[in-house]
């Protein structure tokens, strides 16, 4: 009989390979990171992607409000001067034509060159927000910013309903005087918000007032050289606003 037995240490050394070998071929029993190190990396990631989309919805806000576009309407408006209380009819009614875009927080109207009455053309902007108007004289090439007057400027959904009615025809109205003084220079935009800053950048840029409004009533009068007028409409009546320098 014949007997056939192993060595030992040969037995212990080939058990040990192949568990050495089981161990290499089992990924997860390889590489397996400790569980809370796993948990807080996928907490991490979250956290960042959380704080991405917030970054964009509230970017995306911000250039919904400022840089889509608005509605346009265009309308026309006759109108009778009742200076000194008696109604100056003539033959023929002045009209005045505008365009404008409105929105919840602001309203930009484009008021062309008059046909048949002294004025210029302008662009003129109600901030809503900010309680502020500028107007911008085209052909001096410069603005004039003012608080908003909401006894004059309806409110933007009042402005649309207007604009509404005009665009199915000419409204015929009356004639309002503003006259209004500039004060002093303003030097730096950035207070005067978004809209007004973009209209005003690279121009020369003036605050006003209400010549009623000055210290002793603002009696005294400019020459016609020192003053220039805008006809516009934001509201059921034509206003002619006459901007005189200080």
């Amino acid at each position: 009989m014949v007997k056939i037995a192993f060595h030992s240490a040969v037995a212990h050394k080939a058990l040990n390979g192949k568990e050495e070998t089981a161990a290499v071929k089992d990924p997860e029993l390889a590489s397996a990171p400790e569980p809370s190190l796993t948990h807080l990396a996928h907490l991490l990631t979250l956290l960042g992607i959380a704080f991405i989309l917030s970054g964009l919805i509230v970017g995306g806000a911000c250039l919904y409000r400022y840089f889509t576009p608005k509605r346009m309407y265009h309308g026309a408006m006759q109108f009778s001067d009742m200076s000194g209380g008696v109604e100056n009819e003539p033959y023929y009614l002045p009209q005045v034509e505008e365009e404008v875009e409105i929105s919840d927080s602001m309203a930009v109207i484009n008021v062309p060159p008059p046909r048949f009455r002294p004025g210029d053309p302008a662009y003129i902007l109600h901030d809503f927000n900010r309680k502020l108007t500028a107007y911008l004289d085209l052909t001096l090439r410069t603005c004039f910013v003012i608080p908003l007057n909401t006894s004059v400027v309806l409110p933007p959904q009042d402005l649309i309903d207007l604009f509404s009615q005009l665009m199915s025809g000419s409204y015929r109205s009356y004639l309002v005087h503003e006259d209004l003084v500039v004060t002093e220079r303003i030097d730096d935009l950035k207070p005067l918000g978004f809209y007004i800053h973009r209209l005003c950048d690279g121009r020369e840029t003036y605050r006003m007032q209400h010549r009623s409004s000055l210290t002793g009533g603002g009696i005294e009068k400019r020459s016609a050289d020192d003053c220039f007028t805008i006809n516009h409409f934001e509201n059921t009546f034509v206003t002619e606003t006459r901007i005189c320098m200080a």
